[in-house]
């Protein structure tokens, strides 16, 4: 069985909101891993649209600013996707297909399928996966920022049940982000 992953990067008090992190080659690395480990990435509409078109026009002009980046967009570009939405019409790329029908259902279908990780990203979907206890792994990068507001993961949400998670994995990089891997228990 698949692992569903959950990536975000989030401040210190908690906010979800990528004009208040540190873009930076260490963090692009981490998250260049993540990709490449996973074989499938699954976002809502609103998560897909800040990630595309901007990583596949740097992954097919070759114009990162650094190494980094474009071993992101390179690996992004690369991977499978799937975007939940119902008013999107279509999507960039032959690798990308929209979803229209019940989440949960067809999450639970991938997960039964051969292959690797599925690696999800934005606060919507995830967090509805997270409500129904989909999520099997937590990649929580927190950044030393202090945003005051935000967005915040389950907003709105009731779980169906508290989630144990254990910690297995820690890493500090240079900028001061600490990137905090859970596991599901």
């Amino acid at each position: 069985m698949r692992n569903l992953i959950y990536a975000i990067n989030l401040t210190i008090d908690g906010c979800f909101d990528h004009t208040n992190t540190i873009a930076d080659d260490e963090l692009l690395e981490y998250y260049t891993r993540l990709v490449q480990d996973a074989d499938l990435l699954v976002y809502g509409r609103k998560t897909y649209q800040l990630m595309v078109p901007y990583w596949p026009d740097v992954a097919k002009n070759l114009s990162g600013e650094s190494k980094a980046d474009l071993e992101f967009a390179q690996a992004f570009e690369c991977s499978n996707k799937i975007v939940f939405s119902r008013t999107l019409h279509s999507a960039e790329g032959s690798n990308t297909r929209i979803v229209r029908t019940n989440l949960q259902n067809e999450i639970l279908k991938l997960k039964q399928e051969q292959g690797n990780n599925i690696l999800t990203g934005g606060v919507d979907i995830p967090s509805q996966l997270i409500e129904v206890g989909l999520v099997d792994e937590y990649y929580f990068v927190v950044h030393p920022v202090v945003a005051g507001e935000g967005r915040r993961l389950l907003d709105g949400i009731s779980l169906q049940e508290k989630a144990h998670l254990k910690l297995v994995d820690t890493k500090i990089f240079k900028s001061g982000i600490v990137a905090l891997h859970y596991l599901k228990q």
